[in-house]
């Protein structure tokens, strides 16, 4: 399992030059040392007063950088702030424009995934993969597969060789996007992979196992490959656990979603809270079906307004909305039994 380590990203540590002008600015920067008798000093001081180097290439490439780990927007280049500040600190650099920062992150992005793929096709490590699909805010669907790897000093990587866009669901399409995957980056030797308990994710994991052994995997190890994701083995048992009060936790999601829906309601339930002293203060939250804490976090909020719920009962408004399905004394004793 452990092998090799993998190469050093030259966006995490930088380059021979600008390693360089760092120490020399450093230096630059320094007092000068204090001469202290022979007696007295500890140990001996090394360093030398240089000069900086202006490097428009090293100073550009430390902009992508910091571009890509700080995840700006490409445009950050080209505002007004960021401008004066190099106008400043920097007078001599010539800023570069948005287009080309993008084509400089591209460049990047090639270096590194030569350099991981480099690694990865001539280390014989066991990688353990992690695949997972959603559907992103535009309604495109993605894929992105992960690799799991530790190195010869025991430290835990974690590589992301795919992300793509699917047309499909369908188990056997999603194993090919594995499998090609797993080719291209030359990820034979695969310890495990681990998908959520959907049935098309077994369907694609029986493909699977047969490309594996058919690459000279053990059928042994090929029968216990595939791993079941435990968060999501959580939230299902949470969920079915939470049947028992359904009726109780709906009511209370709805006057929630009811509240959060609107500004105006939202101001009348915040002065109510004052008009109710209420110290503990949290902001109403909603859950997501995917994420069980999510409902202990919405129920744990919702609780601790349960004097201002009711008080809304008295609106008609919000009685004429809701009718029988305002939450009562037993659904908030219901739902306080599970925070």
């Amino acid at each position: 399992m452990p092998g090799s380590q993998p190469p050093n990203s030259s966006i995490d540590r930088p380059s021979g030059v600008e390693a360089q002008t760092v120490e020399k600015n450093h230096r630059q920067n320094e007092q000068p040392p204090v001469v202290v008798p022979d007696k007295k000093r500890k140990q001996p001081t090394m360093g030398e007063i240089g000069t900086w180097v202006f490097n428009q290439e090293s100073i550009r490439r430390a902009l992508v950088e910091l571009i890509i780990i700080d995840e700006l927007p490409f445009r950050f280049v080209e505002g007004i702030a960021f401008r004066r500040f190099i106008v400043i600190a920097c007078p001599r650099f010539i800023v570069p424009s948005m287009w080309t920062i993008s084509r400089d992150i591209l460049v990047v992005y090639e270096e590194e995934r030569l350099k991981l793929k480099s690694f990865l096709r001539g280390s014989s490590h066991r990688v353990s993969i992690t695949t997972d699909s959603w559907t992103s805010i535009q309604r495109i669907n993605y894929m992105v597969v992960t690799a799991h790897f530790i190195d010869s000093e025991w430290k835990l990587h974690k590589k992301i060789p795919a992300c793509v866009h699917v047309t499909s669901h369908k188990g056997e399409y999603l194993a090919k996007i594995i499998e090609t995957c797993l080719l291209e980056w030359g990820l034979r030797n695969v310890f495990s992979v681990t998908v959520d308990n959907v049935s098309s994710n077994d369907t694609a994991m029986g493909f699977l196992k047969k490309k594996l052994v058919s690459w000279g995997s053990s059928t042994v190890r090929e029968k216990y490959i595939h791993m079941r994701c435990i968060a999501h083995i959580l939230n299902l048992v949470v969920q079915d656990g939470l049947k028992d009060c359904d009726s109780s936790v709906k009511k209370v999601r709805e006057v929630v979603r009811y509240v959060r829906n609107s500004p105006a309601r939202l101001k009348k339930f915040r002065d109510l809270a004052d008009l109710l002293s209420i110290e503990k203060r949290s902001s109403l939250c909603l859950d997501v079906p995917t994420r069980w804490n999510s409902t202990y976090l919405m129920l744990q909020s919702a609780l601790t307004y349960q004097k201002v719920f009711e008080s809304l009962e008295s609106d008609c408004s919000f009685k004429f909305d809701f009718g029988n399905s305002i939450p009562d004394f037993m659904d908030w004793e219901s739902v306080g039994s599970l925070v």
